[in-house]
């Protein structure tokens, strides 16, 4: 395993990380998430990912016994929690970034993960409804009080992430660190271009998920999503329709023979591809099985493969796909 900084802080994580959402409480038994865990943690994973509204914080509990019955020392991993869609409870109370539901979903989420404190705290979504400097202002004083280390953001536009920076500025506060904002192949316009000033001035860190665009780019769908993945989950049309398209089944045939002349799987070669963006510093990963993940974690090793040539042959297929290159 290899290890970035999370944006300007000195917190390393490492190059890949895993996350619970659709899985762990919902689609794999506990047994199965432990062994992901395990297998994870055993090739230098230090970041779990997760968040309240993951199967309605079933995911966050199954994650909390876990970490316990593993009993791995407390300085050897991270994790995190996000708030904004509440639990499950749609009341105003329980939903939002105002400071009542943000300190309580913080609390919950530490018992339900049976930890101390949470190493990163995302706001999972921007709340139109509360100011940003109530929310900027909570998690600062979280911080404060030891029950997060850092905090982010979660799918926020630029100039959210700049309205926070600018409170915390002005009122000295802490600001965020991180966002988490989809990354892949299909999925690039706001890691590499609405981002691109915030590298630099306030130093933004980003936990990319989705890298094989909710399996699209593991290269075993057709027009119709294979039975038994995520895109055929029970609730999920939404994510079979924005996708799974023609425009982008194309690109994966075009892509396959890139990734296999460099003796990758396409799932490997698309999460390779990812980490060679200096501006990533983990990519989350999903998995429902030990096999999936075991080959998975070889983009580490994998990503040395992907030279200038290889880079802009991924560009090609990609725009003669009809798909946006920036």
């Amino acid at each position: 395993m290899r290890y970035r900084r999370l944006g300007r802080s000195g917190l390393q994580l490492s190059e890949l990380s895993l996350g619970s959402w659709l899985t762990f409480g919902k689609l794999i038994s506990e047994d199965t998430a432990a062994e992901l865990m395990k297998l994870a943690y055993d090739n230098g994973v230090n970041f779990f990912d997760n968040a309240e509204i993951y199967s309605r914080g079933e995911s966050e509990r199954v994650m909390g016994r876990i970490l316990k019955r593993m009993e791995w020392p407390r300085d050897t991993w991270t994790v995190s929690s996000k708030a904004f869609f509440g639990a499950g409870g749609k009341l105003p109370t329980q939903i939002g970034l105002h400071r009542k539901h943000v300190f309580e979903a913080c609390h919950a989420a530490l018992e339900r993960l049976q930890v101390d404190y949470l190493d990163l705290f995302f706001c999972h979504r921007p709340d139109p409804e509360t100011p940003i400097d109530e929310t900027v202002w909570t998690m600062h004083q979280l911080i404060m009080q030891g029950k997060a280390l850092y905090w982010g953001t979660s799918e926020w536009s630029a100039e959210q992430i700049k309205e926070a920076h600018a409170v915390a500025e002005r009122h000295h506060l802490i600001a965020p660190v991180m966002e988490q904002p989809q990354y892949n192949l299909f999925h690039r316009e706001k890691v590499e271009r609405e981002f691109a000033p915030l590298y630099d001035t306030v130093g933004l860190g980003t936990t990319i998920w989705s890298p094989l665009a909710s399996g699209v780019l593991s290269g075993k769908h057709t027009a119709a999503a294979q039975e038994g993945t995520r895109l055929t989950a029970e609730g999920l049309d939404w994510l079979r329709e924005r996708e799974l398209n023609a425009a982008r089944l194309s690109a994966v045939e075009k892509l396959k023979p890139i990734a296999a002349e460099l003796g990758l799987s396409l799932p490997v070669f698309a999460i390779a591809w990812c980490l060679k963006s200096p501006r990533v510093s983990t990519v989350i990963l999903g998995a429902s099985k030990t096999a999936q993940l075991e080959e998975n974690l070889k983009a580490v090793d994998a990503q040395d493969r992907l030279d200038e040539a290889v880079m802009r042959r991924t560009e090609s297929a990609l725009a003669g796909g009809g798909l946006s290159t920036w």
